[in-house]
């Protein structure tokens, strides 16, 4: 149940799902992920701890770059089936469509000048 209970937790704030659908892109730093959504970067990290807490997403060290990723198919089966329902039901909307654009334009700025921007 407690599984269940961080998962639905995870999934009940909108920037946190907004999270979810934009790392359908692949892995983001939370740079990235800061410019995408606009709130302050102790925010930013809040909800990422949130959705990794839930197994929701994953994350990998670089340096001292942090950058996140949905699971890959090991994850257990309510993780996997709650980024499915998500990802089904809110990857078409008008929100996620206008995060899918301005993503690719932050795509194309280099994280380290993203950083230096926004950190």
């Amino acid at each position: 149940m407690r599984a269940f209970m961080a998962i639905t937790k995870a999934l009940s704030d909108p920037n946190r799902v907004r999270v979810l659908l934009a790392l359908r892109r692949g892995e983001l730093c939370v740079c990235q992920i800061t410019a995408l959504l606009g709130l302050a970067t102790s925010t930013i990290s809040r909800h990422l701890a949130i959705l990794s807490h839930a197994g929701l997403i994953t994350s990998r060290k670089d340096g001292h770059w942090v950058y996140y990723r949905l699971p890959d198919q090991s994850a257990p089966v309510a993780v996997r089936e709650a980024l499915d329902w998500v990802l089904k039901s809110l990857g078409t909307t008008a929100e996620a469509k206008a995060d899918a654009a301005k993503l690719n334009k932050l795509l194309k700025v280099d994280p380290v000048e993203l950083c230096r921007r926004r950190c």
